[in-house]
């Protein structure tokens, strides 16, 4: 079983990304209902958290139920990267993780991100000052590289493991790549097989379906995998793939009930934590996923984006449940 510092994961781990806008409690609360083992929150700027501004703060906010829970933090300047990690550490996650993979402009260009992909010296001395800062374990996510003409994870796994890194996640794309085209753990598999590597190795990249989590398990033999895009508005995701993993067999789709009580808790969620206006803003970005493929939603996804009002929206899923409440249409 994969261990982290004195974290002690279940055999193959799943693991839910840290995505922007999206991995906030509210959302890892549902996953870690549906099966996620290990959450990290949004990526949070070090500049931010010591300018002290409220949305980067805002991001430290951790509770019990989500452990084990890892605080992601991104930069691309060493003293701001120490004392940023002294802030995590003072909120006492489970880790602390770095992101050297966000291939965003705006990050990049600021030389953190991705961007460091292109100087693996500054990746290190980033790196050490997050260690020096906290008594956390340390963690890296990162790509396989600026482009593919430079793919350097080999290198880049083990010089951060010989300073004290205690995973690594890699998704399986270059910078280049964005999010477009095709994953290749072909490369994360030869960093799980340096035989110098003793840290665990976790995948990321392309995971869409619990057929595919179990061929990648068998094909590549990492540790675990990490899961973003595909657990968006579908949290459901991690339960799956363990099923699948331990029976062979899929479980049925979450029914129009399931989705309706996932939706809704993640809209009365959002509420408590960010309060009323906000959270109901935000939460209009996700109804789409919750609600793909059923026929003839259209109307009521209208009804969701434009209704204000905890308790008016609240009337709007009582609605959607009478309408739907023999919906038997497998997605």
């Amino acid at each position: 079983m994969p261990k982290i510092g004195n974290i002690i994961l279940p055999d193959f781990p799943l693991l839910l990304a840290p995505m922007e806008d999206v991995s906030d409690p509210p959302f890892r609360r549902l996953c870690k209902l549906h099966g996620a083992d290990l959450m990290y929150s949004e990526f949070i700027s070090s500049e931010g958290l010591i300018r002290d501004a409220m949305k980067s703060k805002q991001k430290l906010d951790i509770f019990d139920y989500e452990r084990p829970v890892g605080i992601q933090i991104f930069g691309g300047d060493e003293e701001a990267m120490e004392m940023s990690s002294r802030i995590v550490d003072a909120v006492q996650p489970d880790l602390v993780d770095i992101n050297f993979g966000c291939p965003v402009k705006k990050v990049v260009c600021k030389g953190a991100g991705a961007g460091v992909l292109k100087d693996v010296d500054l990746m290190i001395r980033l790196t050490k000052a997050v260690i020096k800062g906290t008594s956390l374990p340390v963690t890296v996510k990162t790509r396989l590289g600026w482009d593919e003409n430079s793919i350097n994870i080999d290198e880049v796994a083990e010089r951060l493991q010989d300073i004290g890194v205690q995973a690594l996640t890699i998704h399986a794309r270059t910078r280049a790549q964005m999010y477009k085209g095709h994953s290749d753990w072909s490369h994360i598999q030869r960093v799980k097989e340096n035989p110098r590597i003793t840290m665990p190795i976790f995948g990321n990249g392309d995971i869409d379906s619990p057929e595919k989590a179990l061929e990648y398990k068998n094909k590549y033999g990492l540790d675990g995998m990490m899961i973003g895009r595909a657990a968006i508005g579908y949290p459901w995701i991690f339960n799956e793939i363990k099923h699948y993993f331990a029976t062979g067999e899929k479980l049925a789709p979450p029914s129009m009930n399931d989705r309706i009580e996932a939706a809704r808790n993640h809209l009365i969620w959002s509420i408590e934590w960010k309060g009323e206006r906000l959270g109901i803003n935000e939460m209009r970005r996700h109804y789409t996923n919750y609600f793909k493929g059923i026929h003839g939603f259209k109307e009521y996804k209208q009804k969701l984006v434009t209704t204000d009002g905890i308790n008016q929206l609240l009337d709007v899923f009582t609605e959607i449940e009478q309408v739907y409440a023999d919906y038997q249409h497998q997605i």
